[in-house]
């Protein structure tokens, strides 16, 4: 038999749900709880949600290209300044400057690019330890790639002499120049990546090195005519293949990158990181590949970027934000934004046909 109970039907219509108030969140009153109940939050809560941070415009003083060339260009020049007072015009002199004026600028070159990024991050403990390994490195690969380029440059001469160059007025001559101190840059490309312990690093940083150093032993010559040669002449030249080795430098190496990490906030804003390492550290301790300062919220080893063939995976120790959730360990993707602290990163990646 059919049920004959409850026949009347409910109908509700679109007006009733019109006049329907649902409660805000957290405008009803907070009830106490019961003594030893273990409170959880609510769904309301802000646990787990990173704070708004703002992006930020990049500075130039961050951009890899201008510290090196900025830091080739100041170690080249007071390399000169060193050797400069004992160095005596003409053939077949044999003072202290003559023989020691490449070598020291060399040198200097080689301490600067080795303590740059260092600087810049404002991490002055690794800038130390950096400079410690940088300067017997540089003055042992100065005299080195002096040597070998004295050697490149006499054969190319030669080779130039027998082709009708007969001055330094003729182009031949200072393509033989920049061929030869190429290898100039060579030594500040390696030094960069040995203090970064990176094998890539070090490879891009000769390759930039090399191109840089190449061009400016080039015009080095024509600067000598327009400065009427001596000190000047020098100055001027050594300035210039000092700040070409830098650029080159950042330049191939920001080229060849294929993963890393822009700083889209913070005070490192417009810094790149590439990840080079197979575990790259992030963190408040100045010895971190990444080192995070004016920021009390960020543990002295806050997080790692681990790689795995093509894959960067991040691991959190303290509170790491992506896309403004918390996470403890995942797997990036291009164009992730993470937050530490203060700090927003952008992940990049370079895409693969």
């Amino acid at each position: 038999m059919p049920n004959t109970d409850n026949n009347d039907v409910i109908k509700i219509t679109l007006d009733d749900l019109a006049r329907v108030k649902v409660p805000q969140a957290g405008t009803g009153p907070i009830l106490p709880a019961s003594p030893g109940t273990r409170s959880y939050g609510t769904i309301t809560d802000a646990a787990g949600q990173a704070p708004a941070v703002a992006e930020e415009s990049g500075s130039i003083l961050l951009q890899g290209w201008f510290y090196l060339g900025l830091s080739g260009l100041l170690g080249a020049v007071v390399g000169w300044g060193i050797a400069e007072p004992a160095f005596v015009d003409g053939p077949g002199t044999h003072r202290w400057g003559n023989i020691w004026l490449v070598p020291i600028i060399l040198t200097l070159m080689c301490l600067s690019f080795g303590i740059a990024e260092s600087t810049v991050e404002r991490s002055a403990k690794k800038a130390l330890l950096r400079g410690v390994l940088a300067l017997p490195l540089g003055v042992f690969l100065g005299f080195m790639f002096y040597f070998v380029g004295n050697l490149i440059f006499n054969i190319l001469i030669g080779i130039t002499y027998d082709l009708g160059a007969r001055t330094i007025h003729n182009p031949a001559f200072w393509i033989a120049r920049g061929l030869a101190w190429a290898s100039f840059g060579a030594a500040g490309g390696l030094i960069y990546g040995i203090v970064g312990q990176s094998s890539k690093k070090g490879t891009y940083g000769v390759i930039g090195g090399m191109i840089g150093a190449g061009i400016g032993g080039m015009v080095f010559d024509p600067i000598s005519f327009l400065t009427h040669g001596g000190g000047m002449s020098r100055a001027v030249g050594f300035a210039l293949v000092g700040m070409a080795t830098g650029v080159g430098m950042g330049l191939v190496e920001s080229a060849l990158k294929d993963r890393w990490l822009y700083v889209t906030s913070g005070p490192l804003a417009g810094k790149q990181f590439i990840l080079y390492k197979p575990r790259t550290t992030v963190g408040s301790k100045q010895e971190c590949d990444i080192y995070l300062f004016k920021d009390s919220n960020i543990l002295l080893e806050h997080a790692t970027f681990e790689l795995a063939g093509a894959r960067v995976q991040v691991r959190a120790a303290g509170p790491v934000y992506l896309g403004g959730s918390a996470i403890q360990s995942r797997v990036l993707q291009d164009n992730d934004l993470l937050q530490i602290g203060r700090y927003s990163f952008r992940y990049k990646e370079k895409q693969r046909a």
